[in-house]
């Protein structure tokens, strides 16, 4: 492996697979033999306070299968992984290779257009090509506008657009299989590093919950009559897969799109969040409906505490919370009532709940996640009423009639040790109620 071998480089980021891989595709295609890179960010791991976040465990997992089937002798090739600031890696890379071209595909969030913005200015600088491909999403930024150009931000007219300008060609996989041989050539005795999780800084989680992408088909055939009950396996639990890009958005809605309808608006719901994230990226720390900044948040530390262990003597709630801290999984009917819980009997400011569904969740997706929590608060767009309150006994009454969902999660459930109710339904809902009239009318 020379110095001085030109090269392309790929860059694994939210893409975690060899399959229909848009910006790898066109890497494969450049004419130079590719590099395969992944870069353990450290500015993103030090944001993480659990030090065994199953995340990095799912994605470790998957880094691990790309690097097998890199290093098959059909390929014969390996897996550069590094651990660092990305523009420091790139400073390291260039001393090392000859690099042309640098692909990837695009990452909508407010970070990651930071670093791309900076890695793109500096590859400028040493006149490498550094090229973005879309590849999370179905249509992404302006592809799906009003007539007026202006971005949607209700959801029925933005699917019924987004619906009408699909087709096929925007379903099309990309046979990055043919290409494989274009990987850069390494003898297995030279292959990169793999690093283990203790120089990444983390432990692995032996998590069993990081669901499989081998997922029956039936679950999707049957969405709509499981979807609202979370003590069946009536959900798919690809939501983290579409998180690290394990699975690809084009297979998954051409399967959504021949079986269920309603699974596949519930892909057009993620597209619309992302679009919303991308053009007004105020939502990330205030409400999209500005007014709703002004409600007065009780903030009461010690509730938000008992919400956050699931001790708040409601049921549906309290199992939901244990769920989300043992598996990083909560189904999304009891996401609905937990987040309602926390914004209109609690009155804690959403952001809160936000924050501690992103440390937890194994799917958390920042425009996805924000996007449901302004939803539940109210303050977002196509947002629930601020006079819809969910009550999480009838919610328990009407989806877990026989107790299944919450005596699994809630061992002491009747029993004394089973805390009462933190504060009276009745009386929060009023409460909730008044707050807001009060605030919104101002």
């Amino acid at each position: 492996m020379s110095k001085k071998q030109q090269l392309a480089i790929f860059w694994f980021r939210r893409d975690l697979r060899l399959d229909d891989n848009a910006g790898l595709y066109h890497a494969l295609r450049s004419g130079f033999d590719v590099l395969p890179l992944f870069i353990y960010d450290t500015d993103i791991l030090e944001q993480l306070e659990n030090k065994n976040d199953a995340r990095l465990t799912m994605i470790y997992k998957y880094l691990d299968k790309i690097k097998t089937k890199l290093e098959d002798q059909k390929i014969n090739s390996s897996f550069c992984i590094k651990i660092g600031k990305p523009l420091d890696i790139y400073k390291e890379l260039i001393e090392e290779f000859d690099i042309k071209e640098v692909y990837t595909n695009h990452d909508y969030e407010p970070y990651s257009k930071i670093r791309d913005e900076e890695i793109n200015v500096f590859l400028e600088s040493k006149n490498i090509q550094f090229k973005t491909f879309k590849d999370q999403v179905i249509f992404e930024k302006d592809e799906v506008l009003k007539d007026d150009q202006t971005p949607y931000v209700v959801y029925t007219p933005y699917s019924r657009k987004w619906k009408n300008k699909l087709n096929s060609f925007y379903l099309k996989s990309y046979p990055t299989e043919k290409y494989f041989d274009n990987f850069i050539k390494i003898e297995s005795s030279k292959a990169f590093h793999f690093p283990t999780f203790k120089e990444i800084g983390f432990q692995e989680n032996l998590n069993p919950y990081i669901p499989s992408i081998d997922f029956p088909k039936k679950i999707i055939q049957n969405y709509e009559e499981t979807r609202d009950f979370p003590a069946k396996e009536g959900t798919s639990r690809l939501s983290p897969h579409l998180r690290f890009g394990t699975i690809s958005i084009r297979k998954l809605a051409t399967l959504a799109k021949e079986t269920n309808e309603k699974y596949f608006n519930e892909l057009i719901w993620r597209e619309f969040y992302m679009t919303i994230l991308y053009h007004y990226p105020k939502v990330v720390d205030t409400a999209f409906r500005s007014k709703y900044d002004q409600i007065p948040w009780r903030n009461n530390e010690e509730e938000f505490e008992k919400w956050c262990k699931g001790k708040t003597g409601y049921p549906m709630v309290d199992a939901g919370m244990r769920q989300l801290n043992e598996t990083g999984f909560m189904h999304n009917r009891v996401r609905m009532v937990v987040a309602s819980f926390l914004t209109k009997h609690l009155l804690i400011d959403w952001r809160w709940g936000e924050a501690y569904f992103a440390e937890k969740l194994l799917d958390y997706e920042l425009a996805s996640n924000n996007g449901g929590w302004q939803w539940a608060a109210g303050s977002g767009v196509d947002a629930a009423p601020y006079f819809r309150v969910f009550n999480p006994e009838s919610q328990l009454k009407k989806f877990d009639k026989n107790q299944k969902y919450i005596r699994t999660w809630i061992k002491e459930y009747d029993t004394k040790f089973y805390p009462k109710p933190i504060v009276e339904h009745k009386m929060a809902r009023e409460r909730a109620l008044a707050t807001y009239k009060k605030a919104l009318n101002n």
